[in-house]
């Protein structure tokens, strides 16, 4: 048997029963607060561009090499949880995001800055998977609509929320101090994990796969460096042909795949793909992608356009942002009843549909665009995303035996930051080239940014015809498919 919140977890013979309730509630907000590191330099880039005197393509990278990392050391953390009591990967986690912090709050540069910002990935890295898997573990199936409601704040309000939160800071102080403000917060989660956390998994003894970890980190890290100098190229900045760090990322993850089916279920296994032989997993998978692709994209562009198309400063930009951000906090657990009660293609399905429609609203976006007209797309994009995040996290998860939990988690939020990294690559990317154009033609610099940012809003929209017929598919895990002895749903 599984337990509630309320309810003691089972425990195993010999061990006593813990109340998961505290645990998971300080794993919620711990995740949340590094979750929202991922986003908080958005604000911030239109400044550091002007301070360390980077291009737009380079600035991008405090936020793509964040995710990047993400996605390199997520797909590790399915041994990490099956091999490491929680409470080391909870230390471990905080840890590692407190000394990046540390690291950013005093860097001399963009150079250092970078460094602990990847450090700073590495502690979230391990910390949303650590989540998933603990909920898996402790909350019935009946009731994972409502508690992946909370999980949905972490993963999708709390970046979005970050370039309003930047956004206050850097209205008062400089940017150095969007991450001194951080420090305090992680040391008091660490003093009340030393007190709450307890070790609701259990763990057994696996052997890591080092070919399989580097493959990984090939192949992630140069498909989005690939993606990434596609922008640099445009901006007249090419490090290397961009064609070479694709073709090693796409030949890496070829050979990544092949080696993870040749291994198999067998412990030697980095991310075991049979999760994919769930219907329900790949096709929700495939949304959360895009979703999250086309997440972070906005939260990219629009300060952006914001600031160097309409002119405003920092503190009108994250105020401007935050009523979408909040609107998707205060839908998430409401969604997560109502997937309770309904199940997911009926909250998705109309989700996607709302989407859509504010992409194409941002598509429309130019030099004279009403400020008041940016904010009701911006929540209306919010609003369409949590209706569509929280049954999308439910299906996938819920669909899988508990065996696959710790690799479903990891490749979960694999893909899912790897997406958020590859939106970031890929709208900065399109913004350049449609800048670039028009600026060839004549267009002044406010025009043609306003032109790229139309680019790439366009190209979103185009996409999101895609995300509504893909929703039809959508539905939620069958009985069989959860918890034995729990109802899926």
């Amino acid at each position: 048997m599984v337990a509630t919140g309320t309810v003691p977890a089972a425990a195993p013979p010999g061990k006593p029963a813990v109340r998961p309730g505290a645990v998971i509630a300080l794993l919620v907000v711990a995740a949340f607060v590094v979750i929202l590191n991922e986003t908080v330099m958005g604000v911030a880039l239109p400044e550091l561009m002007r301070e360390l005197d980077i291009s737009a393509a380079t600035a991008q990278w405090l936020t793509t090499a964040f995710l990047l990392t993400m996605a390199v050391v997520i797909p590790t953390t399915g041994f990490l949880i099956q091999r490491l009591p929680l409470r080391t990967l909870f230390f471990t986690a905080m840890g590692l995001f407190t000394l990046g912090t540390v690291i950013a709050s005093f860097a001399p540069g963009f150079g250092v800055l970078l460094v602990g910002r990847i450090v700073q990935a590495c502690g979230t890295a391990i910390m949303l998977p650590l989540l998933f898997t603990t909920v898996l573990n402790v909350v019935p199936a009946h009731r994972r609509g409502r508690m992946m409601g909370l999980i949905s704040i972490v993963i999708s309000v709390a970046p979005a929320i970050g370039p309003t939160v930047s956004g206050l800071i850097l209205s008062v102080f400089p940017w150095r101090a969007m991450f001194i403000v951080m420090i305090p917060i992680a040391l008091i989660a660490i003093a009340l994990g030393a007190r709450w956390v307890r070790n609701l998994t259990d763990t057994r003894r696996v052997t890591l796969d080092v070919v399989s970890v580097v493959l990984s980190a090939l192949a992630f890290g140069g498909l989005i460096f690939g993606l990434s100098s596609i922008g640099e190229a445009a901006g007249g900045h090419e490090i290397v042909p961009v064609w070479m760090p694709l073709a090693l990322g796409a030949i890496a993850l070829a050979v990544f795949i092949v080696r993870q089916l040749r291994l198999g279920s067998t412990d030697r296994v980095l991310l075991n793909l049979g999760v994919f032989r769930h219907s329900s997993f790949t096709v929700a998978v495939i949304l959360v992608v895009v979703a999250m692709t086309t997440l972070f994209g906005v939260l990219i562009l629009l300060p952006l356009y914001l600031q160097n198309v309409l002119g405003l400063g920092t503190l009108p930009t994250g105020l401007m942002l935050l009523p979408g951000g909040l609107l998707m906090g205060l839908m998430a657990p409401l969604v997560g009843n109502l997937f309770d009660r309904f199940g997911a293609r009926p909250l998705v399905l109309p989700g996607a549909v709302v989407a859509g429609v504010a992409l194409w609203g941002f598509a429309t976006l130019s030099a004279t665009t009403p400020v008041g007209f940016v904010i009701a797309v911006h929540c209306l994009l919010s609003l369409g995303l949590a209706f569509m995040f929280t049954p999308l996290m439910t299906s996938a998860l819920g669909s899988l035996p508990r065996e696959l939990y710790p690799h479903g988690s990891a490749i979960v939020s694999t893909v899912q930051q790897l997406a958020g990294a590859a939106g970031t690559a890929v709208f900065v990317t399109l913004m350049t080239v449609g800048a670039a154009s028009a600026a060839s033609g004549g267009a002044s610099i406010v025009d043609a940014t306003a032109s790229g940012i139309h680019t790439a809003f366009f190209v979103a929209a185009c996409l999101s015809i895609a995300v509504i017929v893909l929703a039809v598919f959508v539905r939620t895990p069958k009985p069989a498919e959860g918890v034995e002895g729990v109802p899926a749903h």
